[in-house]
């Protein structure tokens, strides 16, 4: 017994020990590959990727802001861009299961100074979570650069109901649309009679264990976030509320995180804490219309963005790119992982999830 107890203890410190060296080789990859896209005296990022209840991975990287030389932590806020539209979708998903709202209700019922009423009552609440609403986004054609620097979202929605026609049949079509989330942030607010980013935080900031979490509302939070920068002829230049377009209209991308609090928001999503199972997986589940007429596979849910490659694995995700911030949230529930990378300056953010999804694959965490 004593012979047997020795053999099981020496095999168990020989599979501890494979482990913690295949995690630290994991480790090593990846702080090279985000190593060689950072420096510590510009604009950078904070990255942090866990599995189940283990962070495998946490760095941080460059400065929030070159004037005061603040280093990016992973308590920093960063603006997420458009994964803030997957916050305003999972409140409608929640008033839609308390009935306060149907999926199929049309634009008329909460927009009735639309121009068309005829489109008003074709494009319904489901076409705007699914980027298939056909409204065509005329907002520069109708309203200067100086006016959309402080356009809240329904400066920036009153043109799109000036539309006298569509591109498309609803559900036909994918065309991604910033303008679809600020109507349904509006929606909102009509149906609980108050800020739709109080909302929010009521159901989503408060439930998920994200206490230092924020939306634009007005000017952006100036204390404790990064500044967005874009490097132009060999300069950073700040490119954020102020300096960017469209950047006031928050229902489209105001949301400012942590990297610590997208993970705490998608464990929340994963354990059903503030919307219900059932609904949860219709969000992550592709959307497609019986009208439909894109060449193209269709690959999104509500607001979700839905991959299953090769070896299929399902990934869900939605990037964020607005100003100089970019963003990527990505799960892939079935392995319990979770990544997220925040960035103050524009990167490749696609290529980057390709890259870390790749170095995942080859130390087999993907397969545990």
């Amino acid at each position: 017994m004593i012979r047997i107890h020795y053999l099981l203890s020496a095999l168990m410190l020989v599979l501890t020990s494979c482990t913690n060296t295949h995690h630290n080789e994991l480790e090593k990859e990846l702080s090279g590959l985000f190593d060689s896209q950072f420096s510590s005296k510009e604009p950078g990022a904070s990255i942090l990727i866990k599995k189940g209840d283990e962070i495998i991975f946490s760095k941080s990287y460059g400065l929030a802001d070159i004037n005061t030389k603040e280093h990016i932590t992973s308590t920093t806020l960063f603006n997420i861009g458009s994964i803030s539209k997957t916050f305003v979708a999972n409140v409608i998903l929640a008033l839609a299961d308390e009935h306060k709202l149907s999926l199929e209700d049309d634009l008329d019922k909460y927009f009735p100074d639309f121009k068309n009423k005829e489109i008003a009552h074709h494009v319904k609440i489901h076409h705007l979570l699914t980027h298939t609403s056909g409204l065509p986004d005329n907002r520069r054609s109708l309203l200067d650069s100086v006016y959309l620097l402080t356009a809240k979202d329904e400066e920036n929605w009153r043109p799109i109901q000036q539309n006298d026609s569509l591109l498309f049949e609803p559900g036909s079509t994918y065309e991604y649309s910033n303008p679809a989330f600020n109507a349904l942030a509006l929606i909102i607010e009509k149906v609980e009679a108050k800020k739709w980013q109080a909302v929010v935080n009521e159901r989503i900031f408060s439930k998920a264990n994200m206490p230092t979490s924020v939306i634009t509302d007005g000017s952006f939070p100036d204390k404790d976030v990064a500044h967005a920068y874009i490097k132009t002829n060999n300069k950073f230049i700040e490119k954020d509320y102020g300096e960017e377009p469209t950047f006031a209209a928050a229902g489209n991308g105001g949301v400012w995180s942590s990297v610590l609090e997208l993970v705490n928001y998608e464990t929340a999503i994963s354990k059903a804490i503030f919307l219900k199972k059932e609904t949860i997986e219709r969000s992550r589940t592709i959307t497609s219309y019986t009208n439909r007429k894109d060449n193209n596979s269709p690959f999104i849910g509500y607001s979700w963005f839905l991959s299953q490659p090769q070896d299929s694995i399902k990934i869900i995700s939605h990037t964020g790119s607005q100003g100089g911030f970019s963003s990527d949230l990505v799960s892939i529930p079935e392995k319990e992982i979770v990544y997220v990378i925040l960035c103050n300056r524009p990167m490749p953010i696609l290529e980057l999830r390709k890259q870390v999804i790749s170095i995942l694959k080859k130390y087999n965490w993907l397969n545990k």
